[in-house]
């Protein structure tokens, strides 16, 4: 396994549509595997492929049960296909450093993808669970969560990063 580098905004690969995936072989098992790999060392729970400059359609989301262990689902092709409810939570992405705000998601989702090796998958996904789901489809759509928030915090987002960068 290998550790990749996470791209962070404004690089343009951020917004690129996510090509779907067709071929599930030991090149996309390992990609997974690196990706995987990568979140936990950034001490993520979702990592989709564009933040790695893959941009194809496959995320890794972290289902673990204890704060010590290292469970993850692969989500090949992921479709969001029903949406209930509306809940406004904090997120944050490894992708736009040092920023955090409130963002409405469903609170219940319905999901069709397909596993690393190719087997279909479908399923319910409630709470926190269903707001990584979503945050990591919005990057296979080339869609950032800070494009779900208001101008206004758009644009104190925009004069922070310029600051960030004015330092380096």
């Amino acid at each position: 396994m290998a550790l990749r580098t996470i791209l962070t905004h404004p690089h343009p690969v951020l917004r690129e549509k996510a090509v779907k995936i067709s071929e599930f072989d030991s090149t996309l098992h390992q990609l997974a595997k690196d990706m995987a790999e990568t979140m936990y060392e950034a001490q993520g729970v979702g990592l989709a492929g564009n933040q790695i400059g893959v941009a194809r359609q496959i995320a890794v989301i972290d289902i673990s049960a204890q704060e010590d262990e290292k469970k993850y689902i692969v989500l090949i092709n992921p479709v969001i296909s029903e949406g209930e409810g509306c809940e406004s939570g904090k997120e944050g992405c490894l992708s736009v450093v040092e920023y955090d705000a409130k963002v409405e998601r469903f609170k219940k989702i319905r999901v069709t993808a397909q596993d690393a090796k190719g087997k279909p998958l479908d399923f319910i996904a409630e709470d926190r669970f269903a707001r990584i789901i979503q945050h990591e489809v919005d990057h296979l759509h080339g869609t950032l969560f800070i494009d779900r928030i208001s101008r206004l915090k758009q644009d104190m987002y925009k004069r922070k990063m310029k600051k960030i960068l004015e330092k380096k």
